[in-house]
């Protein structure tokens, strides 16, 4: 079967952002926050959905009790307007396996399964741990291709075989192979998002359904721009937008991208607070590039706003250099 970018082969919708983890200055989850942040990225910034507890989460170093949580909390905010994705993917199959039945329970519309990582799994595998979670649940499943963090590939071959299984719906591909990626689609029904923001033009033109962003949290209303003129059949205007926002997918990932996104939350006075260790919170020096990179794109916060400053949310109102909203 072929794959198309028609919406009956969106089973997450068409624009999601992948939800950094809000926390309070003492490093615990700010649950307040992460609504509030929810209903911002759904009500503002556009977004179909929101995966939760994925790496942008920073799901390995939040517990089961917080991911829990977390997923209720933003249920409870924007879970009735928009699809909310679990992250449940750990290097353990019975692990992943005990956060899918409790992310079911607690009532999340899909499950983000990433490739085991560390122990470098042959493909049979990947296979296997993929199968295994989807049957312990009746929710839909998207599998997380992305090598350079895990050290394993989902080979197109084993995608193509795991599309078999009536509940691996989807793929959030951040293999960075559009060749690849195009082969999969072309023998496949898997809807595929992409996890790579600079490349959500180029797999969009071979037949994605829609991105999994990062920056999604700052021009999610500008990248659902992007899917809908294309669709449209207006390629020149968004292209225009994909050049337009250049300077944010690059400054967005000068350093790890939990960093960078809760620096410029932060800027806006969104919630967002630090990141847990291993990570480090962005420097002063830092943040001053990434305020560069957004004025390149035409993006800013409130006029004056400082790094240090906060403001409640509510407050916030982003503007744009150039025509469009954030």
């Amino acid at each position: 079967m072929t794959n198309t970018t028609n919406p009956k082969n969106r089973p997450f919708g068409k624009m999601l952002t992948a939800m950094v983890t809000p926390m309070l200055e003492d490093g615990e989850i700010d649950y307040e926050g992460a609504g509030r942040l929810a209903a911002y990225l759904v009500d503002e910034q556009n977004n179909d959905g929101l995966v939760i507890s994925g790496t942008t989460g920073e799901s390995p170093t939040t517990s089961d009790d917080e991911k829990d949580n977390l997923l209720r909390a933003v249920l409870e905010a924007v879970g009735d307007r928009a699809t909310i994705v679990a992250g449940v993917g750990t290097n353990d199959t019975r692990h992943s396996i005990r956060l899918a039945k409790a992310a079911e329970k607690a009532g999340a519309h899909g499950l983000l399964a990433v490739t085991p990582y560390y122990n470098k799994p042959p493909q049979e595998g990947l296979i296997r741990h993929f199968t295994t979670i989807a049957d312990s649940t009746g929710l839909p499943v998207m599998l997380y291709d992305i090598p350079h963090r895990t050290g394993t590939p989902i080979a197109s071959e084993t995608l193509v075989r795991l599309a078999e299984h009536p509940r691996i719906v989807a793929n959030k591909d951040a293999k960075d192979n559009v060749g690849a990626s195009s082969w999969v689609m072309e023998r496949t029904d898997l809807a595929y998002y992409c996890g790579t923001d600079i490349l959500n033009l180029p797999l969009l033109s071979v037949g994605a359904a829609g991105f999994v962003s990062v920056v999604g949290h700052i021009v999610g209303s500008d990248l659902r721009e992007m899917i809908d003129v294309f669709e449209a059949g207006e390629v020149s205007q968004a292209l225009a937008i994909h050049r337009r926002l250049t300077p944010v997918y690059t400054g967005m990932f000068r350093t790890q991208g939990v960093i960078t996104t809760k620096a410029v939350l932060n800027l806006f006075g969104l919630p967002s607070g630090p990141v847990r260790t291993p990570l480090a919170d962005a420097s002063a020096e830092l943040q001053a590039l990434l305020r560069e990179d957004l004025a390149a794109a035409g993006v800013k916060g409130p006029i004056g706003l400082a790094p240090h400053q906060a403001v409640p949310a509510s407050a916030v109102h982003v503007e744009r250099l150039a025509e469009g909203s954030v």
